[in-house]
């Protein structure tokens, strides 16, 4: 059962998601220019709008919590209490008009990722979760797919030409069918039982921070590519539970025969 708390965090935060959605929207709709940053990432206006909205609210009524944004770096805070905030996830996507595209605000305690929040402007979709509560669209209940196997099981990945090791070219083979609908959208997919696992080799936290809990509410997983649960791996891997196991054996082979292989040398 969710606490009072954590519901009163998560009304707060879906507002405050749908709110900064309206910014972006209105921008995707319209014009804008792209710059280009350090990591060959786009930013815009509509990133620097949206985070700066959502930290202007947090600070209204959580003074005392920290905060991290994707744009505006780190603000430390005095409660055991962070709000991680991506303004735009699939940045590529909202420049070149593609709708697949969300703003994301995670929030930990003492560490721990307890709720998330996804909004999707363009698609009309707000996914959330908070530990103990399950994971909702638009208010309906949400939960993964129920595929046990991997020849049967819909792969996604925001870039499979950056997965060059052996093992993501084995699991492509294993699947019966995968696609690039990636970033957010993908894990959003996989949640809510369209997709079965969605993987990408490069992930900062503020891509992470609200989608373990929406995954795990939702009955899937959320590690990284060793199998840990974390919002700050590096990479990042969805499924929906039951192909867990099955995903990390084939990511877990090539690291076997190679140490087998030193061990007869």
């Amino acid at each position: 059962m969710m606490s009072e708390d954590l519901s009163g965090i998560l009304e707060f935060a879906k507002d405050v998601a749908l709110e900064a959605g309206e910014i972006t929207y209105r921008h995707f709709k319209g014009s804008f220019e792209a710059e280009v940053k350090a990591d060959n990432s786009f930013v815009t206006i509509a990133d620097r709008e949206a985070e700066n909205l959502i930290r202007r609210r947090i600070a209204e009524i959580f003074p005392e919590d920290a905060i991290l944004g994707e744009e505006a770096g780190e603000t430390a805070g005095t409660s055991n209490r962070r709000w991680i905030i991506d303004p735009i996830d699939g940045t590529y996507s909202f420049v070149h008009r593609v709708p697949l595209y969300g703003v994301l605000i995670g929030v930990e305690v003492a560490g721990e990722p307890v709720a998330g929040v996804v909004s999707l402007p363009a698609l009309g979709e707000l996914v959330y979760a908070a530990r103990g509560s399950g994971c909702y669209v638009n208010g309906a209940r949400a939960q993964v797919s129920a595929t046990s196997k991997l020849d049967e099981a819909l792969l996604l990945c925001t870039d499979f030409g950056a997965c060059d090791r052996s093992a993501l070219v084995d699991l492509q083979r294993r699947v019966r069918v995968r696609r690039t609908w990636g970033d957010v959208y993908g894990y959003v997919l996989v949640a809510t039982g369209r997709a079965d696992v969605m993987l990408d080799p490069t992930v900062k936290i503020w891509d992470c921070a609200p989608l373990l809990p929406i995954l795990e509410e939702a009955g899937g997983t959320f590690t990284d590519w060793q199998g840990t649960r974390t919002i700050d791996g590096g990479n990042a891997l969805a499924t929906n539970g039951q192909l867990f196991e099955g995903v990390m054996q084939v990511l877990r082979e090539p690291a076997v025969s190679e140490m087998k292989r030193r061990a007869m040398h």
